[in-house]
């Protein structure tokens, strides 16, 4: 028995490709796509790594006035701050709260509205409808705020369908408590962008071979059975790949949104870490408290992001590392 188990691993083990070693004839071969990435390459470097010495003033009483050797250190202590803060813990539930509405309605959504266009067979019709979905996609979150505003008014349509179907006596004020304002930002968000996260979707299901439908329907497969079986399982590594990188901003509700559509009424409720970042650090020139806030955002983002590509690798599901 133990022979045998040996005899497969070495098998498995001879499958896999033998990995090309650089060298410098390799390199020589493949140097006019070496001078192609050198521009994308300094990009990187200059706006992705470069800031990143800003951090240094998360440990600082920065002051703009000073040289870097004059700023005094200060440890963690504005880290410290944010975590006994208690309007800091506050942003950061309606920050989470939000995001996993968005993330939650906004995946929910997109599939389902793809699924439903993917079983459309007239093509000008299913384009047409398409083409509405992700129009709002192209608006910008002043515009769309303004639209969200008026529809939700006393004397907005939104009260008016809802009184004239009978759902409710009176005009709800929709901006004005807290307790609706975080499924105000979901379904904006699913509005604006619902149309446009089913592209990929669709994307993914036009690759789907067209074999699988023809045995599912010879087998007598209704249309919701041949979407649960074979378009549903040919999109799941889409599925997966896009959640990954969506839990990946889990700290990312959005910022213009909350900011537009938020007042003191709501502001319990309205407030996220970018506003406070902005409120609390930039606005009153602590720029080392707003750059310890950046920087907590971005350590919770790579985790979670490196949390979900482990976990899908266990369950051996695709990844992206």
């Amino acid at each position: 028995m133990e022979e045998t188990l040996g005899k497969k691993k070495a098998v498995r083990k001879s499958k896999k490709p033998a990995r090309q070693r650089i060298s410098w004839s390799l390199i020589k071969s493949q140097k006019q796509l070496i001078w192609m990435s050198v521009p994308l390459t300094l990009y990187i470097i200059l706006f992705a790594y470069v800031p990143v010495w800003g951090w240094t003033m998360a440990f600082q009483n920065y002051k703009p006035a000073r040289s870097f050797s004059q700023q005094d250190w200060v440890g963690f202590k504005h880290f410290k701050f944010l975590f006994t803060d208690d309007d800091f813990l506050r942003v950061l539930r309606n920050t989470i709260g939000m995001s996993l509405i968005n993330l939650v309605l906004g995946f929910v959504t997109a599939i389902v509205l793809a699924l439903l266009l993917n079983e459309i067979k007239k093509i000008v019709w299913k384009r047409t409808v398409q083409t509405i979905s992700y129009l709002p996609h192209f608006l910008s979150w002043v515009i769309v705020t303004g639209i969200v505003a008026t529809s939700l008014a006393s004397d907005g349509i939104v009260n008016d369908v809802l009184m004239k179907l009978h759902l409710i006596k009176e005009p709800i004020l929709w901006l004005s408590e807290g307790k609706y304002f975080w499924g105000v930002v979901g379904a904006s968000h699913v509005w604006k962008e619902v149309g446009w996260n089913t592209i990929i979707y669709l994307a993914a299901m036009a690759s789907i071979d067209p074999a699988l439908y023809e045995a599912a329907e010879i087998d007598g497969a209704s249309r919701y059975k041949k979407m649960l079986y074979v378009t549903l399982p040919g999109i799941k590594a889409t599925i997966v790949i896009l959640l990954i990188m969506s839990i990946g901003h889990i700290l990312d509700a959005g910022f213009e949104v909350q900011y537009l559509l938020g007042n003191g009424l709501v502001v319990d409720w309205a407030e996220t870490v970018d506003i406070f970042v902005l409120k609390y650090g930039i606005a009153q020139g602590n720029y080392s408290l707003a750059t310890a806030g950046g920087i907590f955002k971005t350590v919770v983002s790579v985790t979670m992001l490196l949390l979900a590509n482990q976990t899908a690798k266990r369950l051996g599901e695709e990844r992206l590392l």
